[in-house]
């Protein structure tokens, strides 16, 4: 017998949430109940299109759905968030998890109480390049990281440190695994009235260094990393799904093959430079599916809301930094 699907919900349909809305309406284990937006207009466009109820409140979606997606600007997370989990829902809260460490530690205190699981919605950790990565570089000493993505009034509630570099926050500390011992940060405000360009460098205590670039006023996307580690050089796109890798033991070997004849100086084509075999798929559905199956089997996600916490006070840390420097 079928187990029985989870109810679920999502909590502004905006640009994002709308997704939210589609995938739920798709999942094999997931039965699209309603959506809650401030918007009417907006809401029951989506709730046409998928085939769900419209609720007028967050308390009346919190009663009908078991797992709810909170899709609404960050600084109002909390405020829809508390209800939802008061009402006995589960919760995908997208990322970053609050505004501010104050707010997370008073929704991470409810779901405590209420005994219900929250996901942080890092997207990028359900990419497949992720599951790469976490095979791969195992022992990271310097990791670079690209975020760029064209000027858009969503999401400027918070500065591009929030918005958009928090994603490889989020990466890095789970493929360097390790504390933060020193973060050196600048910025720059251009058309907004929080930063639109960031730099971090994020030095560990076992001596990895992240440097961290993010701008939201770019004229092209990119989403890349690099990462350099005793063994391996490894370069990923996490938009295109690709990237290559280079191994020591490779180099070792071209080496070796150059010094007794068998290729010539300066023929680097010799040197191999793998493509990565990458499955492409869309990390938002593998993302929600993953919160659905963790809701089903009782089982902590793999972004909890301790790792949302953790990356937002790296974040936080880093646009205060940025603010004590305009300052000065």
């Amino acid at each position: 017998m079928a187990s029985p699907k989870i109810k679920c919900g999502v909590a502004g349909v905006g640009s994002l949430g709308q997704h939210h809305a589609r995938i739920y309406a798709q999942l094999p284990g997931a039965e699209l109940v309603g959506i809650y937006d401030r918007d009417s207009k907006r809401a029951a466009e989506i709730a046409k299109l998928y085939g769900c109820k419209v609720f007028t409140s967050v308390e009346e979606l919190g009663v009908a759905c078991e797992a709810v997606s909170v899709v609404v600007p960050t600084d109002l997370h909390a405020e829809v968030a508390i209800p939802l989990l008061k009402q006995g829902c589960h919760l995908l809260i997208e990322k970053p998890i609050c505004a501010s460490l104050e707010e997370a530690e008073q929704v991470m205190a409810v779901a405590l109480e209420k005994k219900r699981l929250v996901q942080v919605g890092h997207i990028e950790h359900f990419n497949p390049v992720m599951a790469f990565l976490e095979k791969e570089a195992n022992h990271p000493q310097f990791i670079t990281s690209e975020r760029l993505a064209p000027y858009q009034l969503r999401g400027t509630e918070v500065g591009v440190v929030l918005d958009l570099m928090i994603h490889d926050i989020g990466i890095v500390l789970a493929l360097v695994k390790s504390p933060v011992k020193r973060i050196d940060s600048v910025g720059v405000k251009v058309l907004s009235k929080t930063e639109d360009i960031a730099n971090a460098r994020i030095e560990f205590e076992n001596g990895c260094v992240a440097n961290l670039n993010a701008s939201r006023i770019s004229l092209k996307k990119a989403r890349e990393i690099r990462i350099f580690q005793d063994d391996a050089y490894l370069s990923l796109d996490f938009m295109n799904q690709g990237g290559h890798l280079v191994r020591k033991s490779d180099i070792i070997a071209y080496g070796i093959k150059m010094k007794i004849g068998l290729v010539k100086a300066g023929d680097h084509a010799s040197i191999p430079v793998h493509e990565i075999p990458i499955e492409k798929g869309e990390p938002l559905a593998l993302e929600l599916a993953h919160f659905i199956s963790s809701v089903a089997e009782s089982k902590q996600p793999k972004v909890n809301a301790q790792m949302g916490k953790t990356a937002l006070e790296v974040a936080l840390t880093i646009t205060d930094q940025i603010k004590k420097a305009v300052v000065r």
